[in-house]
């Protein structure tokens, strides 16, 4: 019983801490640009910890480590494409994307920018866009919850359906109140948590076993037992599984969560140091990742039983299990609250950008043009309830997975968007038409592969590959086609290009303009 009200005591007072923090941001939000980028105020450091919290989700803490418990350090593939992406990101696309966004009529949302970008078919691209959006960070969003309920059931023993209810509905609260400040301002809490957790518990396990050499000779026993190769890289693994993990770092170009905190840092400048923060801690996190993963196949081979106990036959509670076993419970509090950070700052811009997408493109850019400030600000709320419901509906299968959901949405936004985002920020002769066949073909064959063609390579026994690779191919040959093929952009667009990419030049080497 002291266990578990050490527990309640902790995650208690963290999610005092973040509704405290959402009830602050909702009397720093004066209007809707507040509400959904913060004012484009965030410095180098919130930028930094927003956009890494917003992206490692509970896929971090569950889905990875899991995946490399359960197949070896093969699954650490996708933290070096991961890794890869995000520098390309951050180097490639973060100072442009702010930039042009405020160039083409200061931009709030990913749709928006593209229908300011294009000039024509401008409001079916946004229709188009925001629809992706809406379909893929739905799903996105119920793998946070899923992973929230994993964390719920496990340490309060509640039902699946209680354990849902209580995971989803903190973040609900403080992002219905605070919006995109409370989440940065909360993600920046969350992130330092995170990192805490991802280093100190792998140290905890390696001291258990006994030391490196230790782990080796477990995990040789482990691997003897099993026929399973867990140590290096390249082991029990393809080319085309080595491609098919690696190509989650493609996925960064497209995520209108991580976007988002590009075009809300103050100034090109701060993102150059954010980049360096920002990079550090994803490093860091992820091999944190991996080593609980893979020291705990060593700490299963020395204590078995009471792993499996722990485990309850999901190799994605591997995080929770260890923290629970080698610490006490006043810091297992601590450091399983790092999983609800996790999902909590994720889960919390999904459905931000999902009410921005709703406010912004449908009811602004449809049925209420004229629409206030404070109605868009109550609109966007509203929209965070609606899809957060959705979103549980989906999450309401107690055998959901979480890096299978994640995989899904992350390879959905990546192929439809990624290519859409590169070539508008670098390539002036895009035009409209190309655009939106992009992103129609990138999302038609992230779901065509995944729901067809994968389920049909693997019953006549041929290796799949992740429905991103041939997406995000597919989306970039189809800008370049019908771009070509159709008329040039009008003078007016191509100006407007022009002029942004002279000021991000400008404002990257300092110069005035």
């Amino acid at each position: 019983m002291g266990n578990f009200n050490a527990m309640h005591v902790t995650f208690g007072l963290y999610l005092i801490v973040v509704l405290l923090i959402g009830i602050a941001a909702y009397f720093s939000t004066r209007d809707f640009g507040d509400y959904i980028l913060g004012g484009r105020s965030l410095g180098p450091f919130v930028t930094a910890m927003s956009a890494g919290a917003s992206d490692m989700s509970g896929w971090l803490l569950m889905g990875l480590p899991g995946a490399v418990f359960l197949s070896g350090l093969s699954q650490s593939w996708i933290a070096i494409g991961l890794t890869i992406g995000a520098y390309l990101n951050w180097l490639l696309v973060a100072g442009r994307l702010r930039v042009h966004t405020e160039f083409n009529n200061n931009a709030l949302t990913l749709p928006d920018y593209f229908f300011q970008r294009f000039g024509s078919l401008g409001t079916v691209i946004k229709v188009v866009s925001a629809t992706i959006i809406l379909f893929f960070f739905t799903i996105y969003c119920a793998s946070g919850i899923v992973a929230g309920a994993r964390l719920f059931e496990s340490l309060f023993h509640v039902s699946y359906t209680q354990a849902m209810w209580l995971g989803a509905g903190a973040t609900i609260v403080y992002t219905f109140l605070g919006g995109f400040l409370a989440v940065s301002w909360t993600d920046t809490v969350q992130a330092t948590l995170m990192i805490f957790a991802l280093i100190l518990t792998p140290v905890m396990v390696l001291i258990m076993v006994g030391g490196p050499d230790d782990v080796s000779l477990a995990i040789a026993n482990v691997a003897q037992e099993t026929g399973k190769s867990y140590s290096g890289l390249f082991a029990g693994t393809t080319f085309l599984g080595i491609v098919s993990t690696a190509a989650w770092g493609l996925g960064y170009f497209g995520q209108p969560h991580i976007l988002a905190r590009f075009m809300a840092a103050e100034n090109v400048q701060s993102l150059k140091s954010a980049r360096r923060i920002g990079m550090t801690w994803m490093i860091l996190c992820l091999a944190g990742a991996v080593a609980v993963g893979y020291f705990g196949i060593a700490y299963a081979g020395m204590f078995g039983d009471q792993l499996n106990a722990q485990l309850q036959g999901n190799h994605e509670r591997i995080f929770i299990a260890l923290s629970t076993l080698l610490f006490n419970p006043w810091i297992a509090g601590i450091i399983l609250s790092a999983i609800l950070a996790a999902v909590m700052s994720t889960l919390s811009c999904q459905l931000l950008v999902c009410s921005s997408a709703i406010a912004e493109d449908f009811y602004k850019g449809f049925l209420r043009p004229t629409a206030g400030q404070s109605e868009l600000v109550w609109i966007g709320r509203l929209m965070v309830l609606a899809v957060a419901m959705i979103a549980i509906i989906i999450a309401a299968d107690p055998n959901s997975r979480v890096l299978g959901l994640v995989s899904y949405a992350w390879a959905g936004f990546g192929a439809a968007f990624g290519p859409v985002v590169i070539f508008s920020l670098f390539w002036k002769r895009m035009t409209a038409a190309g655009a939106l066949a992009g992103m129609i073909v990138g999302a038609v064959v992230v779901v065509a592969w995944a729901e067809v063609v994968n389920p049909w390579l693997a019953a006549h026994d041929y290796a799949t590959m992740y429905e991103i690779v041939p997406g995000f191919a597919a989306c970039a040959l189809a800008i370049v086609l019908v771009s070509l093929l159709s008329p040039a952009p009008v003078r007016a667009v191509i100006d407007r290009f022009e002029q942004a990419d002279r000021e991000y030049h400008n404002k990257k080497h300092g110069i005035s303009a």
